[in-house]
């Protein structure tokens, strides 16, 4: 037995049902494997299919599909062992599976055992769990096959599987324990474990704290990228054993595929760590941004996507929208290049290409952003000079292309057309929503004809705050074909702006860093502004976690938040926030898909659920009186 093995984690960016992106990743990770003399490769959980496949897993043909890939997939892997995800249909059930092939013959299926069920998860509705330390034969092509709760071989080495979900569980369930009373060395996990601000931290500790504990070595590999929309992956592959150490790679890349290799001694292995070195603060900033950034990228590629359009305010939503697509941009070049970038674009012309290649680095950038950007402030007779200056000043400084013009013409004339057909005038006093939402409403149309005109994607500006309370207009500030800033709140999104103006030096910031958030759909004269309307922005943010992540009812958020503020206040506050959002929920369902960035989002085609009718929490709320 040698005293080593060289391991090696993949992290892929696979796209649902892309079978030629796919395997072409799959293809490149282990011809890479190859070339550094690997002897196990790991890739991710699903990488054959993509895993955000959601009911077409329930479709038959789906795994066969997968099962005849895995085939081609099979035929490359000369010289190692490679770990190969896939969903497998057996005794008229379907398995989520890691598939082992060991210098091109496939060894076995280990199918996962716990399915993820809670969050943005909907496993169960899909896949059948593997029942602990069975094993089972199939038949399939003519060939035999082994699946089940395997423990395999190579050099004298064993080793096992948990996939994704199997470590997050208790001890007194999770594969290892069992792996580890069967003489396991190696514990392999290949994952798709979404991006959430600060979960790296988590991830990094389970993984460590599992090689020290089960007296092993771990291999963890992820995916990559924004895979099928809403999720993202940041691509980590750990390697760690007896608690200490051994590779992690750097997070949210831009690559198509992140191969990584280490070493692994089995005869002398590391002794175990005495105290396992954690990662340190995680500046969430620099994480959502980073992740933001990828998010936009893929999703712009993978919607064969020319640009964006957004409809800039010169408030925080918007302006932070315009920052992410010019990081997206400066990242992305400084990561893959000019030649990959606009490669993986697919919409650059030669001369186009050849003329930025004459620019430096940040000049390039620049130029590409009046490519890739057109914002437009659309001011009415309430927009103060302070946002237009906010929004031309920021537009200027990234390089953005940038138009604007006035509305009240369009107002007028629906408001004469509904004034004349119910004999009356509209006014403040008797139809205030009206008239802040008209407004709202006529800037979509123009918005959607310059993406309509250019191939590119309508950004929509909503927070996850607003969304909470239904702070938007219907076919208005929501319309958009993505909505990147929807699962994170706005005090976070007001933070971050300080941040990437001192940080990142985002000097355009200036102006929104100083103005007050408001909408500035009421005569100046009344002061509009989004706390005034709403209630203090970090209030709202408790109340909705409190609500929503803790799951409390609105008499136990009341418990938790007492002496926050005054009493009537919070009262008040409490009562507002929930009969606002039992009454929002439509509203909800018809958002712009949006990113999934922190540990929980109001989405309720993802994270949260809640019925569009409803008693309105009225009982609930009564102790408020």
């Amino acid at each position: 037995m040698q005293t080593s093995l060289k391991l090696a984690g993949a992290a892929l960016n696979q796209t649902p049902l892309d079978w030629e992106n796919n395997l072409q990743n799959i293809k490149t990770a282990i011809t890479q494997a190859q070339q550094q003399q690997v002897d196990i490769l790991c890739l991710p959980e699903l990488c054959i299919t993509g895993y955000g496949c959601e009911d077409l897993f329930l479709s038959p043909w789906l795994p066969e599909m997968a099962f005849g890939k895995l085939l081609e997939v099979k035929e490359w892997c000369s010289g190692l062992t490679v770990c190969v995800g896939l969903p497998v249909r057996v005794f008229g059930q379907v398995f989520n599976t890691a598939c082992v092939i060991r210098n091109r013959e496939i060894i076995g299926f280990t199918a996962k055992q716990f399915l993820a069920n809670d969050g943005v998860h909907y496993e169960p509705r899909w896949f059948s769990s593997w029942p602990a330390n069975e094993i089972l034969e199939f038949q399939m092509g003519g060939h035999t096959y082994q699946i089940g709760d395997i423990v395999y071989e190579e050099q004298d080495v064993k080793y096992a599987f948990e996939i994704c979900e199997d470590a997050w569980r208790p001890d007194t369930d999770r594969p290892a324990v069992r792996h580890l009373e069967k003489g396991v060395q190696l514990i392999i996990n290949p994952s798709a474990s979404h991006f959430a601000m600060s979960k790296t931290d988590l991830r990094y500790k389970l993984v460590l704290n599992a090689s020290k504990k089960f007296n092993c070595a771990y291999l963890y590999v992820n995916l990559l990228g924004n895979e099928a929309g809403r999720m993202i992956y940041d691509g980590e592959i750990l390697i760690a054993q007896n608690g200490n150490l051994v590779l992690r790679n750097n997070l949210l890349s831009f690559k198509r595929v992140d191969m990584e290799a280490a070493a692994v001694d089995f005869i002398n292995p590391l002794p175990p760590a005495e105290q396992m070195a954690g990662l340190g603060e995680i500046d969430e900033s620099k994480e959502l941004i980073a992740a933001l950034s990828l998010a936009l990228f893929d999703y712009l590629r993978k919607s064969r996507s020319r640009g964006f359009v957004l409809s800039l305010s010169g408030g925080a939503d918007s302006s932070m929208c315009a920052v992410a697509v010019v990081e997206m941009i400066r990242r992305a070049i400084c990561e893959i290049g000019l030649d990959e970038f606009t490669d993986r674009l697919g919409f650059f012309k030669p001369e186009e290409i050849a003329e930025l290649k004459n620019l430096a680095e940040d000049a390039q950038v620049k130029a590409l952003c009046g490519r890739l950007l057109i914002c437009a402030y659309q001011a009415s007779r309430n927009s103060s000079e302070d946002t237009f200056q906010s929004a031309e000043g920021l537009a200027k400084s990234l390089g953005a292309t940038f138009y604007n013009w006035f509305i009240d013409d369009e107002v007028a004339g629906y408001t004469n057309k509904i004034e004349k057909s119910i004999g009356r005038k509209l006014t403040w006093e008797t139809d205030d929503v009206t008239l802040q939402n008209i407004q709202a409403r006529v800037r979509a149309p123009v918005i959607w004809m310059l993406a309509n005109l250019t191939g590119s994607l309508l950004i929509s500006t909503s927070n996850r705050s607003e969304a909470a309370v239904g702070y938007a207009t219907m076919d208005g500030d929501t319309a958009g074909s993505i909505s990147p800033l929807a699962g994170v709140d706005k005090a976070f999104l007001r933070q971050w702006l300080v941040w990437a103006q001192r940080e990142l030096g985002y000097e355009g910031l200036q102006y929104v860093n100083n103005l007050q958030p408001t909408a500035e759909l009421r005569p100046a004269e009344q002061a509009q502004t989004d706390e005034k309307d709403l209630m203090p922005y970090p209030i709202l943010n408790q109340i909705e976690r409190h609500a929503f992540y803790d799951r409390l009812s609105p008499q136990q958020v009341y418990e938790k938040m007492r002496g926050t503020e005054p009493d009537d206040l919070l009262k008040m506050h409490i009562r507002r926030f929930y009969t606002l959002w039992s009454r929002n929920q439509w509203k909800r369902e018809r958002y712009a898909p949006a990113f999934h960035l922190d540990d929980y989002n109001l989405d309720p085609r993802s994270w949260l659920r809640f019925p569009i009718l409803s008693g309105g929490f009225q009982e609930e709320l009564d102790f408020l009186k």
